[in-house]
């Protein structure tokens, strides 16, 4: 069986055959796909997570910035983005890898744990090559360890 997963404005989760030879339309009557119950969450738009694992992630990185004595960056589109980048991963691999690097496999990359927030370079020397969790003495840090969610939309590729 393969995952497939649905355009916003609603993202849900089916389940395709393996039988299947191609793609099938989902919403149609004789598709071969099945809807996963409970997995359906409402899109924030293009490349964004979930309301849901965005506040989830948001409530995670305000906690950890005031229990590491660190604090969000001055321009607050760079702290949302790499929440949303957070969250996302969390729904995609199951775990928070950073977003700001790349990796060829990334599931790999989340089981091994190594760069899944907070990685082991912050945890260990208080660096964070996403500017998420930044030191008071950084230029970049600003003064709030509280997020000021603010819009972000992404360019789509045609």
């Amino acid at each position: 069986m393969e995952l497939i997963e649905s355009r916003p404005p609603t993202r849900l989760y089916w389940l395709r055959e393996a039988s299947s030879e191609k793609a099938v339309n989902p919403i149609a009557s004789n598709s071969r796909l099945v809807p996963l119950l409970g997995i359906v969450m409402e899109s924030r738009g293009y490349k964004k997570s979930s309301q849901k694992s965005f506040e989830l992630m948001r409530h995670f990185a305000e906690t950890y910035a005031k229990r590491s004595e660190t604090f969000f960056c001055s321009d607050p589109s760079i702290t949302t983005a790499v929440i949303e980048g957070l969250a996302l991963h969390k729904e995609q691999l199951g775990a928070p890898l950073c977003p700001c690097r790349f990796y060829e496999d990334k599931e790999a990359e989340a089981k091994a744990g190594y760069w899944n927030c907070p990685c082991v370079p912050m945890r260990e020397r208080k660096e964070c090559h996403c500017m998420l969790f930044l030191t008071p003495d950084n230029p970049f840090a600003g003064k709030s360890q509280t997020l000021e969610e603010v819009p972000l939309e992404y360019q789509t590729t045609k």
